[in-house]
């Protein structure tokens, strides 16, 4: 399957969340959405992205858009990482990969030498109309939150 690119239509999800209940795109219909995958909670990068994204999410919020971490952990694992820090963000649990592979992230890795399936960090920002507005792919930490508030606000 080829890679998802901008202007093409955003795979659709429905996914359990952190706190009960469940995500999905077509509930954030209207609004931009701002769509970040990561591997693992609470890992170093992972916990980093997820704080950068809490305390910007009023300055996403004020742009009208909506923000959701998607990693293959389970809910109650999301409820965990949220409390230990204090995170703000909606989080969604693809414990069977369907999103993740649906846009294209589960991919062999490489560490150490070793190669092995994971996700890779990546960012989809989704414009009102459903459609992929930006893709940030292998994503470096540091500074991404910013990039994509000021993605959010050239809409």
């Amino acid at each position: 399957m080829a890679d998802l690119e901008v202007g093409d239509p955003a795979p659709q999800f429905d996914l359990p969340r952190d706190g009960g209940g469940s995500l999905s795109l077509a509930a954030s219909a209207g609004k931009p959405v701002v769509l970040y995958f990561y591997p693992q909670d609470d890992t170093t990068s992972c916990t980093q992205e997820a704080i950068s994204f809490s305390r910007l999410k009023p300055e996403f919020e004020k742009a009208g858009a909506v923000v959701i971490g998607l990693s293959p952990d389970s809910a109650k694992k999301h409820d965990k990482f949220k409390s230990k820090y204090n995170l703000t963000i909606d989080l969604a649990a693809d414990e069977e990969r369907k999103v993740i592979e649906a846009y294209r992230l589960w991919v062999e890795k490489s560490m150490y030498g070793r190669k092995y399936m994971g996700v890779e960090r990546a960012t989809f920002l989704i414009g009102r109309d459903g459609r992929i507005a930006k893709i940030w792919r292998k994503v470096r930490v540091k500074g991404h939150a910013e990039a994509v508030l000021e993605a959010v606000r050239a809409l």
